[in-house]
C-alpha cells in the first residue's frame, strides 16, 4: 500500500493555484499554506490543528447553509447564531483541550431516479462547522496536488466545465474508444484506513488525522433508532467528505492513470467528475487492457464497480451514429454530422435525466398551484432557468424546447383546477399571462469559446 501511494506522490499540476485564498475575505494563512504546497510536493505539514481557531470558524460560519436540516442535537443555525462568538469560542476551547467529541451523524435516505435509496448523513451543526474548517485546509494543500482530469467539488470547476472540456477532447482528439465507468458506492466502500495513510503523505499532524478519524469513526443514526458504527465510508452530507473522496481517488484513480496508464498507451484521457468518470483511447486494444486491469486496481482499494453504468463502447468520428454513446453528468454524447456533412460531437440530455425533470417540475406545480400567480410564475421562471443554465449546450435545444413545452402544459392543467375549478382558464389567457410574467424560454447557454479555442 505505502509503496503504491508513494510511487505516484508528485502529479503534474498545470492547475492555477491561486483560487485558494483568493477570495476577499479568506483567511490568509490558506495561501500561505497553498504556496508551500505548491513550492514543496514532499513537504508534510504541521500543527494544522492550531489554525482551527475563532477567526476560521467564524469564516466557515458565513459560508455554512443556514437552511440544511439538523444534526441528532437538533439545534439549527438560527438558535445556533443567538450567541455566535460565545459558541464558537467554547466550541474553540474544546478543540484546543481535546474535549472535542464528534455526535452521531442523523442518516437520511432520498429517492433516486432509479427507484433505489440514497443515504446521506447530516452532521450536528457544530461538527458541520468544524468539518467546512478541515476541508478548508485540506483544500488549500491539495488543490495544488489535483490534476486537471478531476472536476468534482473543486473550486472553480463544476460538472459544465467537464462536459465541455470532454467535448473538446473527443471533437478535437484522436479517440476512437471510450470506457465509461462508476464505482458501487464509493462514498459507503471508501477504506478508513487507506485515506488516512494517504492524509499522512502530506499531513504530520496526528491531531489534525485524529480528527478526521473521529469524523470517518462516527456512529451513524438510523431512522429506525439503530446506531450503525461504520468500518468504512464517509457520510454523503459531511463537509469534510467532498474533499475526501478526491483525495482518496485522486491517489487510487488519477495519479495511476497519470502515471502508468498513459505512458503505455497511444493516447489516452481521463475525465472526472467525483466517483463518475470516462476514459478515451485511441487503440482497441489500449482500451480493453484498461477495461480488464481497472477492476483490479479498485479492488486493492475496496472498490467495485458498478456493472451496470461500466462499458467499454466504438466511440470515433468514423462511426457516427446514434446507437454509439454514452452518458455523462447528465448528458448523451454521441457523433453526428453536421449540416455539411461534417462528424461532430453532439450532446443531448440523457433521457433518464429529462425524465425525472419532467416528473419533479410537474410534482412541484402540482403542489404550488394555489400559490399567487405572480408568485407561482417567478418560482417557476426560476426552475426554468435554473434547467437552462446547466443543460443549455449548443445542439441541446430540441430537449430544452422538450422540458419547457411539459412544464407549461402542467402548469396550464394545474392552474385550472385552482380551488377546484375546471375551465376556468383559457389557453388565450393563459399565453396572455406567460407575456405579462415574461416565461423564460429555452435558450443556449454554453459560451461560443471556452479555453480560448473555438
Amino acid at each position: 500500500m505505502g509503496k503504491d501511494l508513494t510511487e505516484v506522490r508528485s502529479p503534474h499540476r498545470p492547475l492555477v493555484p491561486d483560487d485558494v485564498g483568493s477570495e476577499q475575505h479568506e483567511p490568509t494563512f490558506l495561501r500561505a499554506i497553498a504556496n508551500k504546497a505548491k513550492a514543496d510536493k514532499r513537504h508534510r505539514f504541521r500543527d494544522l490543528y492550531r489554525y482551527l481557531d475563532e477567526e476560521l470558524l467564524l469564516h466557515c460560519w458565513g459560508e455554512l447553509n443556514k437552511s440544511a436540516a439538523s444534526g441528532v442535537d437538533e439545534v439549527t443555525a438560527e438558535q445556533y447564531a443567538q450567541d455566535l462568538h460565545a459558541n464558537i469560542a467554547g466550541l474553540v476551547q474544546r478543540l484546543k483541550t481535546k474535549r472535542y467529541r464528534a455526535k452521531l451523524v442523523r442518516r437520511h435516505y432520498i429517492l433516486k431516479e432509479n427507484g433505489k435509496q440514497r443515504p446521506l448523513g447530516i452532521p450536528a451543526l457544530e461538527d458541520k462547522l468544524v468539518q467546512s474548517a478541515a476541508a478548508k485546509l485540506l483544500m488549500a494543500i491539495y488543490e495544488q496536488e489535483f490534476l486537471t482530469c478531476s472536476y468534482g467539488y473543486r473550486p472553480g470547476r463544476g460538472a459544465r466545465d467537464a462536459v465541455q472540456d470532454l467535448t473538446f477532447e473527443l471533437q478535437y482528439g484522436c479517440y476512437g474508444y471510450v470506457v465509461e465507468a462508476d464505482v458501487q458506492g464509493f462514498f459507503d466502500h471508501l477504506s478508513h484506513d487507506t485515506i488516512l495513510e494517504m492524509l499522512r503523505l502530506r499531513i504530520d499532524d496526528r491531531a489534525f488525522v485524529n480528527l478526521i478519524r473521529k469524523w470517518l469513526k462516527a456512529g451513524i443514526l438510523e431512522p429506525d433508532g439503530y446506531v450503525v458504527h461504520p468500518d468504512t465510508g464517509t457520510p454523503q452530507g459531511g463537509s469534510v467528505s467532498p474533499v475526501l473522496a478526491n483525495v482518496y481517488l485522486h491517489y487510487v484513480l488519477d495519479l495511476w492513470f497519470e502515471k502508468v496508464v498513459k505512458p503505455r498507451c497511444g493516447d489516452a484521457l481521463l475525465c472526472r467528475y467525483a466517483d463518475d468518470w470516462v476514459c478515451a483511447f485511441r487503440y482497441q486494444e489500449d482500451a480493453e487492457r484498461f477495461y480488464r486491469v481497472l477492476p483490479k486496481r479498485l479492488e486493492k482499494f475496496n472498490l467495485k464497480l458498478a456493472p451496470e453504468k461500466t462499458r467499454l463502447m466504438r466511440f470515433s468520428r468514423f462511426h457516427p451514429s446514434m446507437k454509439r454513446r454514452f452518458a455523462f453528468l447528465g448528458f448523451e454524447f454521441y457523433w453526428k454530422e453536421d449540416r455539411s456533412g461534417t462528424p461532430r460531437v453532439q450532446r443531448r440530455t440523457a433521457r433518464k435525466k429529462l425524465q425525472a425533470a419532467c416528473r419533479r417540475i410537474k410534482e412541484w406545480i402540482k403542489s404550488s398551484r394555489h400559490v399567487l400567480v405572480r408568485e407561482f410564475f417567478k418560482a417557476l421562471n426560476t426552475r426554468l432557468l435554473g434547467h437552462y443554465r446547466y443543460y443549455g449546450l449548443r445542439g441541446n435545444s430540441l430537449a430544452l424546447r422538450r422540458f419547457y413545452d411539459w412544464a407549461l402544459a402542467c402548469a396550464f392543467k394545474w392552474l385550472n383546477r385552482r380551488g377546484g375549478r375546471r375551465g376556468s382558464l383559457t389557453w388565450a389567457r393563459f399565453v396572455y399571462i406567460l407575456e405579462l410574467v415574461q416565461i423564460a424560454v429555452p435558450r443556449i447557454t454554453e459560451p461560443r469559446f471556452r479555453g480560448g479555442v473555438a
